[in-house]
């Protein structure tokens, strides 16, 4: 884990925010990021924006580290 940049920091935070984010709206029904920011405003889309790139970022990541 020390081997991380701060890029890869910031990735699997905001991946760790969209999965709990994800969950809430699984078992309750509840939008976190929505409910904060409001529903489809530019802050959340930008947000769900940020959160998606993250994903694919380290699903790239993750092959990478895979070939080592």
């Amino acid at each position: 884990m020390n081997n991380l940049t701060k890029l890869d920091w910031v990735a699997l935070i905001l991946v760790i925010i969209g999965a709990l984010n994800w969950a809430l709206v699984g078992i309750f029904s509840f939008d976190l990021v929505a409910a904060i920011f409001g529903n489809m405003t530019v802050l959340a889309r930008i947000i769900y924006t940020l959160v998606g790139i993250s994903g694919i970022y380290l699903a790239v990541v993750s092959m990478r580290l895979a070939r080592r």
